[in-house]
């Protein structure tokens, strides 16, 4: 099992906020995380929501559902019963005791407002990215707080690099996919778990028609990541309109698979009105929608800089998660 850098953030959260919520995309590890003896308490109920028997007794009577577990109580996959969250509430501000519930999610709950609302000023938000480089060496890096000190970084000798940058940019971060031994099984992997995304997680947020056209604004997507967001190519280049664009690119960032940087200026709202860039959250996950290969990449290394653009703004998001500076990112384009 992969030691997660974030887990000491949980446990900190844990100590002094009554709802913390762990989530991000599916099959991050967030399940194994909490339940790896997060923690530390043999009373902690675990419950998940993917269970029909549970969610239909949240569904049916949250309050009453809730009312019934004593002590600490993990609720897995908790976006399943929105309902959840206003009976979480009224608990929480019955007892506040730090720990009472700690939730995990394939939904982020900044961007459903019915869900954040509930829970204003009671909750911590983490998000659980793809394993970085670092978790899957084993090690913790410390490279965001190092740019940030007055100290000047290390000077490193040139390393032998026991996997090449290429094997790096095409087996990403999750767990499941990294076990599997060839390009061919990962891509296998990819391709189930889009197709699960797409079909289920995606259909729980928002009931939409044409999900067949999903997949495909995804692949355009991933044929794009790092590059600056227009709506108006995308649109011709997807045969949709603007509107349907940007409601399933909000589903796509809902659910963690595409998220956006900002643009930096010395002028805040200047922030606000330049294109973002659009990045997918790991690049094997890219490599598998563009049908990449090692031999592709080295034959045309015009492939390259894209994906390893979103590599690396994805692993400096992965890092910021467990820093002690906590950055905020954007692009910079001259």
């Amino acid at each position: 099992m992969y030691r997660r850098n974030i887990a000491p953030l949980v446990r900190e959260a844990l100590q002094d906020t009554p709802v913390v919520l762990l989530n991000g995309a599916r099959q991050t590890g967030k399940s194994t995380l909490v339940r790896g003896g997060m923690l530390g308490n043999s009373d902690t109920r675990y419950l998940t929501l993917d269970e029909a028997g549970v969610l239909a007794a949240a569904e049916a009577d949250p309050a009453g559902f809730l009312s019934g577990l004593t002590g600490p109580v993990i609720l897995d996959e908790v976006q399943r019963s929105p309902g959840l969250f206003p009976a979480i509430k009224a608990e929480v501000d019955r007892d506040r005791r730090p720990g009472r519930f700690l939730l995990t999610g394939s939904a982020n709950v900044l961007l459903l407002p019915r869900l954040s609302e509930s829970l204003a000023g009671r909750v911590e938000i983490l998000t659980l990215w793809p394993l970085s480089q670092g978790e899957i060496e084993g090690v913790e890096e410390r490279f965001v707080d190092a740019v940030f000190s007055a100290d000047p970084l290390p000077f490193l000798e040139e390393q032998d690099e026991p996997l090449g940058l290429y094997d790096r940019l095409l087996r990403g971060g999750f767990p499941e996919a990294l076990a599997r031994g060839s390009e061919a099984r990962r891509r296998a992997w990819f391709g189930s778990y889009v197709t699960t995304i797409l079909q289920r997680d995606v259909r729980d947020l928002s009931n939409i028609e044409g999900m067949t056209d999903l997949p495909r604004l995804l692949s355009l997507l991933a044929a794009r990541s790092a590059s600056l967001v227009n709506y108006a190519e995308l649109s011709r280049s997807a045969s949709m309109p603007q509107s349907t664009l940007k409601r399933y690119v909000s589903l796509l960032e809902a659910t963690f698979l595409v998220r956006t940087l900002p643009a930096w200026s010395s002028n805040l709202s200047k922030r606000l009105v330049r294109s973002p860039k659009l990045l997918l959250c790991d690049t094997g996950l890219i490599s598998s929608l563009q049908g990449l290969s090692a031999e592709r990449l080295a034959s045309n290394p015009v492939l390259v800089g894209p994906l390893l653009e979103n590599f690396v703004a994805m692993e400096l998001q992965k890092q910021s998660a467990w820093s002690a500076t906590q950055p905020r990112l954007f692009h910079f384009r001259t």
